[in-house]
């Protein structure tokens, strides 16, 4: 297994010298085996009984890959249940291959990626621990190239690889068992104003700075893995043309504002990339989305 790869902008440096837009056949994306069986059904995962309190994730350092893959695996069941995959498995075999040929570029190659597209109009994509990532009905009706899909994924991807939500959970882990120490301890309504918020803050998303750094990573992914450098930041380009809606609630309320990270994005890429000889965008190959599937009719 390769040794992950320093989540900095040294990171960015290292493109010149190890990856060339032409260097991996992207051509062979649309020859390969469709998904089996097994890789289809475990797209769709279903939740149990387990609880994803009881993986045992360190309150610092590392889990193992098997516990963050279980604890990745309970999130996404819990994800499908709110929101199931779009009924279409052309697409989702297409989103799976693009996902893991990123995701083989990346600094953990070995991980048992699944992509997925869920059903849903909001605009906003999820990263689970051990490799999980979904993108919405939404999101991916925005996109307009193979090359902004590699950016969107790639950006899980590299949330994913960071452990930036094992980060957070283990933060949040960390303040629930001060709170219980200091309730204990003192009991005074100061002690639980100032303990409340710190959860609260904890619990909003993840911070800017992680979101950033998926940014970056998730350029250099795309990059590595021979598509356009600007899939991503033609991606936040638009959705800070869309302006405010309800469809973009969620992705604000989980996201900087896409004018920040554009503006953070463009600071990390400038003249990093623009030697590079251009990348692949492959408009044609993106499928298009299958009908939405009717509302519900309101019960009488």
């Amino acid at each position: 297994m390769m040794k992950p790869i320093k989540h900095t902008l040294v990171a960015l440096t290292l493109v010149a010298a190890s990856a060339t837009a032409g260097a991996v056949d992207l051509g062979g994306l649309v020859d390969r085996k469709a998904l089996d069986q097994a890789a289809r059904d475990k797209l769709n995962v279903k939740t149990d009984s387990s609880n994803a309190a009881d993986v045992a994730i360190p309150l610092t350092g590392n889990p193992s890959d098997a516990d963050e893959e279980k604890l990745g695996r309970e999130i996404a069941g819990r994800l499908l249940g709110a929101a199931p995959l779009v009924k279409d498995d052309k697409l989702q075999q297409y989103v799976n291959r693009v996902g893991r040929h990123v995701a083989a570029q990346s600094g953990r190659p070995d991980l048992n990626w699944t992509f997925g597209v869920i059903e849903s109009p909001s605009v906003n994509a999820f990263a689970a621990p051990g490799g999980y990532v979904f993108i919405t009905r939404g999101l991916y009706a925005l996109l307009t190239s193979e090359a902004e899909l590699a950016g969107v994924l790639g950006h899980e991807v590299g949330h994913v690889n960071a452990r930036h939500h094992v980060r957070l959970m283990q933060k949040q882990r960390v303040v629930s068992m001060g709170q219980e120490f200091l309730l204990k301890k003192a009991g005074n309504d100061t002690v639980k104003k100032l303990v409340g918020n710190g959860a609260e803050i904890l619990a909003r998303s993840l911070d800017k700075e992680s979101e950033f750094e998926a940014d970056r990573l998730g350029v250099y992914y795309a990059t590595r893995s021979g598509y356009d450098s600007y899939g991503l930041p033609a991606v936040l380009d638009r959705l800070q043309a869309s302006g405010a809606s309800d469809r973009f609630t969620l992705l604000y309320k989980t996201h900087p504002l896409p004018g920040d990270r554009m503006t953070a994005l463009d600071t990390a890429m400038s003249g990093r990339y623009d030697t590079l000889a251009p990348g692949a965008t492959l408009e044609k190959r993106l499928p298009k989305l299958p009908p939405a599937p009717a509302a519900p009719a309101p019960a009488k």
